[in-house]
């Protein structure tokens, strides 16, 4: 008799789960830590529709639409490097990445999302240069913070 969790995984990160007289546990718990690995520290080196030609063990990739090589068919999946192997996973709805290339927070909604930067304030009949000043001021400090973008 088959036992009903030997194929099952857990419903948000898709850990694969152990069950009783199960052999070669170690398989099946070492993937469920790599994942952990890779979605705990959720930071990608970037986002990229090819696999890097010599990546480091741990590191991650936000994979972009039209991905290449080993990366066919796994667009918005994190990519991470484990044990020489690529490792994917799906995103559900609230994982948060931290972008390195960019240096910019992703947030995954449906699809990932990241918020544009507004310009600054330019034209307009009265000119309130201490408004326009706070603005901009507002504007840099949610760059610096990673929310939006430096360009």
């Amino acid at each position: 008799m088959s036992d009903p969790l030997f194929d099952s995984r857990t419903p948000r990160l898709g850990l694969p789960l152990l069950f009783a007289g199960q052999a070669q546990k170690e398989l099946y718990l070492n993937e469920s830590l790599a994942r952990l690995d890779a979605l705990l520290h959720g930071a990608i080196e970037a986002q990229t529709a090819t696999p890097p030609a010599t990546p480091q063990e741990g590191q991650s990739w936000l994979v972009a639409s039209g991905a290449s090589g080993v990366w066919a068919g796994h667009a918005s999946e994190l990519a991470s490097f484990q044990q020489g192997q690529w490792l994917f996973q799906s995103p559900r709805d609230g994982l948060r990445l931290f972008n390195r290339a960019t240096g910019q927070e992703l947030v995954f909604f449906g699809s990932w999302k990241t918020p544009a930067k507004p310009g600054t304030p330019t034209g307009g009949t009265v000119i309130d240069t201490q408004a326009r000043t706070a603005i901009t001021a507002l504007i840099d400090s949610l760059v610096s913070a990673g929310i939006l973008p430096a360009q």
